[in-house]
């Protein structure tokens, strides 16, 4: 699978930088943000396409206001997304400002005039918010695309999960990733529950990754040990803007430190095998092996006094110390001989 440049044949994770709507209303905002995510070592940048009336109703009832424990505690939906959305006649220019920084450039969109209109400027992959995982028509409608589609599940149980799979694949849409997501902002570190990551990738035959809410950077970086083979975070140029996402968001600094570290961990991580590298043969030389510890003379046996197992390892193998004790020299040896078995009578 691919999406834009990006080869998922390649064993590297893909981090996406989430633009969401740290660009408080600012076209040269969000343009700079495009920019300093790709000098963040992003991989990508993910927009959301809708407006208010796309994605809510304009309604001033208790239904329509958010009351939740959240930042956005009070406010009206309406409101919120009125706020919060990226004006679309904006996307053109980011779609661009992303191109010449060689970065992916993608979008979340909320419904089909949203779709349309990302088609238009020919989106790589589709992104399926967690909140619309349960939209059967909108996800039948981006699989149609034929285009990589990646899902949230942040409110979504195996049901949620199997009906928006089916309904990709429906369409002839094999290209799925499912990112495990806790539709909390921020998320408890205990909310976490980076185990449902390989979970996902058994259960479901798919590839898995991980979009995050938590503070800091420790359950991105920890989640490519769990087999994530996408992260996503939303981004912001600077937490002092302010901003609805403002608070759970990563700057420059801290997002370059999440993507070095995740990098580092796809290092340590390899593969696994017992198979010998050449570094580790060379270190060998300092296991222990058999060597003599006191002088001995042709003829004398060999005791626990004057052959012990020590390091440096070029020596019989330590297997053999009980074998040997007892066992007369062939030859006189002194302290600091490795033995063998040549020297055994």
């Amino acid at each position: 699978m691919k999406i834009g440049s990006f080869d998922f044949s390649k064993r590297k994770t893909f981090i996406i930088a989430e633009l969401s709507a740290n660009h408080n209303g600012s076209l040269e905002l969000a343009k700079e943000t495009v920019r300093a995510a790709k000098r963040a070592g992003s991989d990508a940048i993910k927009l959301q396409t809708y407006k208010a009336e796309t994605i809510t109703l304009d309604v001033r009832s208790s239904q329509f206001k958010i009351d939740h424990g959240t930042e956005w505690d009070g406010r009206y939906l309406y409101d919120l997304y009125e706020e919060a959305h990226l004006p679309w006649e904006w996307h053109q220019d980011l779609f661009a400002t992303a191109a010449e920084e060689e970065l992916v450039c993608f979008s979340s969109p909320f419904d089909p005039t949203a779709v349309d209109f990302l088609e238009t400027l020919n989106v790589p992959a589709y992104k399926i918010a967690s909140y619309e995982i349960t939209d059967i028509p909108l996800i039948e409608l981006v699989a149609s695309k034929g285009k990589p589609v990646i899902f949230s599940t942040g409110i979504a149980g195996e049901d949620d999960i199997r009906l928006a799979i089916d309904a990709c694949k429906k369409q002839g849409n094999n290209q799925i990733i499912i990112l495990k997501c806790t539709s909390a902002y921020p998320t408890s570190s205990d909310q976490a529950n980076l185990a449902t990551i390989p979970e996902i990738a058994n259960r479901f035959n798919l590839m898995a990754g991980f979009s995050d809410h938590t503070l800091g950077i420790v359950a991105p970086v920890l989640s490519v040990a769990y087999g994530a083979r996408v992260i996503e975070k939303h981004f912001i140029l600077d937490k002092s803007n302010g901003g609805v996402d403002a608070h759970f968001s990563l700057d420059e600094r801290e997002f370059q430190e999440m993507v070095d570290a995740v990098r580092i961990a796809e290092k340590m991580i390899g593969e696994g095998s017992f198979k010998i590298t050449d570094k580790m043969k060379s270190q060998r030389d300092f296991s222990r092996s058999l060597y003599v510890a006191e002088n001995i003379k042709k003829g004398e046996p060999i005791t626990e006094v004057n052959v012990r197992s020590v390091r440096p390892g070029f020596g019989l193998h330590p297997k053999h110390y009980v074998e040997i004790l007892g066992k007369k020299v062939t030859k006189d040896l002194i302290k600091g001989t490795a033995m063998s078995f040549d020297y055994i009578n």
